[in-house]
């Protein structure tokens, strides 16, 4: 990770800067996978990482969107994680991963669950070098034609 990199719990503000490069980060339209309603709800354990520029100005570098499962005590979830191109390969995504298993873990809860698009080779093989269980891919798991690789993680 950049060292001028720093990690802050999100905010629901947070969202507008998020879903105005979340398209252009994937390079494809991803805007209908994050509502506004994750960081309305789940800000407290989501995260935000930013770099400053020359002029002190906040620039983001990567988010993770994360939260408690209302279902499972022991459980929670990864919905969404972002980095900006610039700062791949840095450590970055690892880095938010960690925290919000420290987050996690504090919270009582020792399960970590994600689930990515049976395609997305690059998210599948980083989940896998996390220490992720990987299942499936499981068709049609969102739906018809909407195959899914669900990851799941017992932390130490």
């Amino acid at each position: 990770m950049h060292p001028s990199v720093t990690v802050r719990s999100a905010s629901p503000g947070d969202y507008d800067a998020i879903i105005a490069v979340v398209d252009q980060w994937w390079g494809r339209p991803m805007t209908g996978a994050l509502q506004r309603l994750f960081l309305d709800h789940f800000w407290p354990t989501s995260l935000i990482a930013e770099t400053r520029t020359d002029d002190g100005r906040a620039v983001l570098a990567g988010f993770l969107v994360g939260f408690a499962s209302q279902a499972d005590a022991q459980t929670a979830y990864i919905h969404f994680v972002g980095v900006a191109p610039s700062e791949r390969g840095t450590g970055l995504g690892r880095h938010l991963y960690q925290l919000f298993f420290d987050l996690t873990r504090a919270d009582g809860r020792y399960v970590v669950h994600a689930v990515t698009g049976s395609a997305n080779i690059a998210s599948i093989g980083f989940h896998r070098a996390l220490g992720f269980e990987a299942h499936g891919p499981i068709p049609d798991y969102d739906g018809p034609g909407a195959d899914r690789v669900c990851f799941a993680i017992t932390l130490e």
